[in-house]
């Protein structure tokens, strides 16, 4: 007896980072080199793809992991409860088509089947929650750590205000814009240096 479940989606962290200006009085050193620094100037209006920084970015693919593993785990034991107790009703229904059982014993195996059924689908809502508890605090943590950078990132670079976008044919909010503009590189790159060091310090304080 398979239940559905909900499936892990990100797209719950679609929307826009408006990040507020902060004065800084640092400028950025022009190099000579490409690099993912961005050409957008202080005071611009820029944006990142919000799904290639989730397909691309370190600590999102490891909580995906985690999540996925957990979930695959209750989804496992569900579906092992679910089919024992199929079988036994099967088995049941064949005794009766058979009229292996008297009237009185029927009632009692059927009552109990009645109640293993009950258990068994507050068991898989209940599973089903845990699973859903566990994809929004996955989704949070992501949504959180990625803020937490842009607070940061926005700090040096003074921008008016960072968009999230999401789409590839026409994607929303920023369906055409300039290229300098894109800051999605430099977002990526930036959270994923700011993951391994925060990795790299849990690492030695174990």
């Amino acid at each position: 007896m398979k239940k559905a479940f909900i499936c892990l989606s990100l797209a719950a962290l679609v929307g826009v980072f408006a990040v507020s200006c902060k004065q800084n009085t640092t400028t950025q050193a022009e190099t000579e080199t490409e690099t993912a620094q961005t050409a957008a100037q202080k005071g611009a209006i820029v944006y990142f793809n919000l799904d290639k920084v989730l397909e691309e970015y370190d600590m999102a693919n490891d909580l995906r992991s985690v999540v996925e593993t957990k979930v695959n785990s209750i989804q496992q034991e569900v579906n092992r409860r679910g089919n024992k107790l199929e079988k036994d009703i099967a088995a049941f229904q064949d005794k009766i088509d058979k009229g292996l059982l008297t009237r009185s014993v029927a009632e009692v195996q059927s009552a109990d089947l009645q109640k293993r059924q009950q258990d068994f689908q507050n068991y898989a809502a209940q599973k089903q929650q845990e699973i859903a508890e566990e994809q929004q605090v996955m989704l949070n943590q992501i949504a959180d750590a990625i803020k937490a950078y842009l607070d940061e990132y926005n700090a040096e670079k003074q921008f008016a205000m960072i968009l999230t976008t999401q789409g590839g044919i026409l994607p929303a909010p920023v369906a055409v814009a300039s290229p300098e503009l894109d800051v999605t590189e430099e977002v990526l790159a930036g959270l994923n240096e700011a993951y391994v060091k925060t990795k790299a310090e849990g690492e030695k304080k174990q």
